[in-house]
């Protein structure tokens, strides 16, 4: 009898346990997801994602004091009587230190500089115009920069526009000041970000050699932070184009083709960690700052200097392999060898672009810019 009363109390307890462990349960499970949902989704990528195919990849042959006519037949290419004229044409947000080191680069081999800023951020944040506001620090390219605004568009507190239409607006506006800027069929035509740039040697090559494909990515080293901490030679998305009528700037897949080591992509290359917190905010992946603290100075310092994930996340990686060996902190490079000559140049004034430089400044006077945190 005793047994059988245990039995029963046992399937009465059952059903309250049950509920109990759901209750306990239900909430663990939100929380986990609120605030690991990202990392837990990114950790297995590699079961619901699957990597873009892969790019064809064209060898990049280069040494210094080799002849122009020899690097063309070494790419199977032959030297042209004339070089093209080149277009740089890049989407302008808060990159002046990054701009300056782009343009003091390849001023030799560019045409025009045609540049676009906004008055908001692809978000829908209201921002200075910053390159107008600092164009003296630019006067060595005025006559070479062809400048313009894009209205933009502020979005209403608490909507949710996404941020990749305001940006695909403004590159499509592009087109336009690019015909304004002069650009005609046959020329050489650079679309990248502002911290994508391509290395002096890549443009002058593509710029003397017949036969080159009319639209080629650049495989760009991927730096984080600074030239401290390379990351790898993922960075693809900018592409140099032979201007034709069907020609439109965009910074998404555009050819089979990938040219190797063809330049430097130094993603949140900031000298002040207000621009850290801006562009975290401005930029099409605003969404990734998930609690306010995310946005703290002295956060954003700490990982700098750690080489750790601003947002928290994990490494967008499409296999496990990849996945785990990039977790954790980015390792440090004590190399500064084969970076911008102008960045080695000026050292000095750019010495948190270098190894060493991780100790960020809190407060600056940029003109067009209001320094409150």
């Amino acid at each position: 009898m005793a047994t059988r009363s245990l039995r029963v109390n046992s399937r009465r307890l059952r059903p309250k346990y049950l509920l109990f462990m759901l209750l306990m349960l239900v909430p663990i499970s939100v929380i986990t997801i609120f605030n690991y949902g990202q990392k837990i989704s990114y950790f297995f990528r590699p079961l619901w994602d699957k990597p873009p195919r892969p790019f064809v990849r064209l060898p990049h042959y280069y040494a210094e004091n080799v002849s122009m006519e020899h690097l063309c037949r070494l790419h199977g290419w032959s030297l042209r009587s004339e070089p093209r004229r080149v277009f740089d044409a890049i989407i302008f947000s808060n990159e002046l230190d990054l701009l300056e080191i782009r343009w003091r680069e390849l001023y030799p081999y560019v045409w025009k500089f045609v540049i676009l800023e906004s008055h908001t951020t692809f978000t829908g944040i209201q921002k200075p115009l910053l390159f107008d506001a600092n164009r003296a620090r630019f006067a060595f390219a005025e006559n070479k920069t062809v400048h313009d605004v894009f209205s933009g568009r502020i979005a209403p507190r608490g909507s949710h526009r996404n941020p990749f239409d305001l940006e695909s607006h403004q590159r499509v506006a592009m087109n336009g000041l690019l015909k304004r800027a002069g650009i005609s069929n046959g020329d050489l035509l650079i679309m990248s970000d502002t911290d994508e740039i391509p290395s002096p040697h890549t443009v002058k090559l593509l710029q003397w050699c017949d036969d080159v494909p009319p639209i080629v990515h650049l495989e760009m080293r991927n730096y984080m932070y600074s030239f401290e901490f390379p990351v790898d030679y993922s960075s693809w998305r900018a592409t140099i184009h032979i201007y034709g009528p069907h020609t439109h700037y965009r910074h998404s897949r555009q050819s089979e083709l990938i040219f190797s080591d063809a330049g430097w992509h130094c993603s949140f290359c900031f000298r002040n960690i207000q621009d850290f917190a801006f562009k975290m905010t401005a930029y099409s992946h605003a969404d990734r700052v998930r609690r306010r603290d995310f946005l703290n100075y002295s956060r954003i310092q700490k990982l700098i200097c750690q080489g750790d994930d601003l947002f928290d996340m994990l490494p967008e990686e499409y296999t496990f392999q990849e996945l785990i060996k990039k977790m954790g902190s980015i390792p440090r490079s004590s190399s500064a060898v084969h970076l911008p000559a102008y960045l080695i140049e000026n050292a000095d004034k750019f010495r948190f672009l270098l190894p060493g430089g991780c100790v960020r400044t809190s407060e600056e006077n940029i003109p067009g810019l209001n320094r409150q945190p």
